[in-house]
């Protein structure tokens, strides 16, 4: 047998043989976003259903900082057996490779995609009190005053900064930029009448609006988002092509071995075909999405190119 062909039996039999016994110890479930986010609830999900699934601990861990750079280049970075993954969403990990100029990983070739999570729109939001009443009196506003009604983000190239600079070419508006370390700041802002505005994935912002703390104008999908159907999409009110509902999934550091990475995908798709989680998403304002590591694979590539070209039109970029 040559020695090649040798080689790859050994490096499968030694996958297979780590999946048999995999998790044989606690597993990290990194999130790249603060938290009190979509990201930090749905990874706090997963690792409670995984941990009770695997019988070993699933820690989650929050690293936050630059767009969500910071904590997923350190699951680029980690050891490739499995037990350091990264949960994030199409806003960090499809679009920095486009909006930064230079970033110490690339977004498709040093990760293995594992498993899809779930998927949800944003929400358009205002404070309880604002004198903005919907998304027509929030566009009028903007027009007449360019550069007055404010927008708040979880951070410079966050997915919401992206939105909202989006809105503007779309809308021919022009809002202005208030920048947060984290969603949760940047809403709180809007509840107190200091930002006029906010996009936020609905499991960021639903407590709030049930809470009436904020008020949602409008969502990003292109239908009307199941917990609020009272609330318009932005494509019904004459921009048909505004349609984003990201995914949130589990990603590892590239070369994982395929068997374990096969292994978790099974598991997480067990765990979302259950009421329980069902019912969870459902509550959260997303719909759960189950695919293979492949086809996740495929997705993340798609989105890189789509995210690559709303980065060029709305002209935002970060060194």
């Amino acid at each position: 047998m040559r020695g090649w062909a040798l080689a790859a039996i050994l490096v499968a039999a030694m996958g297979n043989a780590a999946a048999q016994s995999y998790p044989a110890k606690a597993v990290k479930i990194v999130v790249p976003q603060a938290p009190g986010g979509a990201t930090d609830v749905f990874a706090r999900h997963m690792a409670e259903k995984l941990g009770a699934a695997w019988g070993q601990p699933v820690v989650v861990e929050n690293r936050a900082g630059a767009a969500g750079i910071i904590g997923t280049d350190s699951v680029a970075k980690a050891e490739p057996d499995g037990y350091t993954l990264l949960l994030t969403y199409a806003g960090s990990q499809a679009v920095n490779q486009s909006l930064y100029s230079k970033i110490p990983f690339d977004s498709v070739k040093d990760f293995a995609t594992v498993a899809t999570v779930a998927t949800t729109p944003f929400l358009l939001v205002v404070g309880a009190g604002s004198p903005l009443q919907d998304f027509p009196s929030l566009v009028a506003r903007a027009k007449a005053e360019p550069g007055r009604v404010t927008y708040s983000t979880s951070g410079n190239g966050s997915i919401n900064h992206l939105l909202s600079e989006s809105l503007n070419v779309e809308a021919g508006i022009k809002m202005m930029h208030v920048p947060y370390k984290g969603i949760a700041a940047a809403l709180l802002d809007v509840a107190s009448g200091n930002v006029d505005t906010a996009f936020a994935a609905v499991p960021s912002a639903l407590p709030l609006v049930n809470g009436g703390k904020l008020r949602a104008i409008a969502v990003s999908s292109a239908k009307r988002n199941a917990s609020l159907p009272n609330v318009p999409a932005i494509a019904e009110m004459g921009y048909p092509n505004f349609d984003v509902s990201p995914w949130w999934g589990i990603l590892a550091p590239a070369n994982t071995p395929r068997p374990v990475v096969d292994k978790i995908n099974a598991d997480v798709a067990k765990i979302l075909q259950t009421e329980a989680s069902r019912e969870f998403f459902r509550n959260q304002g997303a719909d759960t999405l189950i695919t293979s590591p492949d086809k996740f694979h495929a997705m993340l590539e798609s989105d890189v190119v789509k995210w690559a070209k709303v980065v060029k039109a709305s002209g935002a970029k970060v060194d």
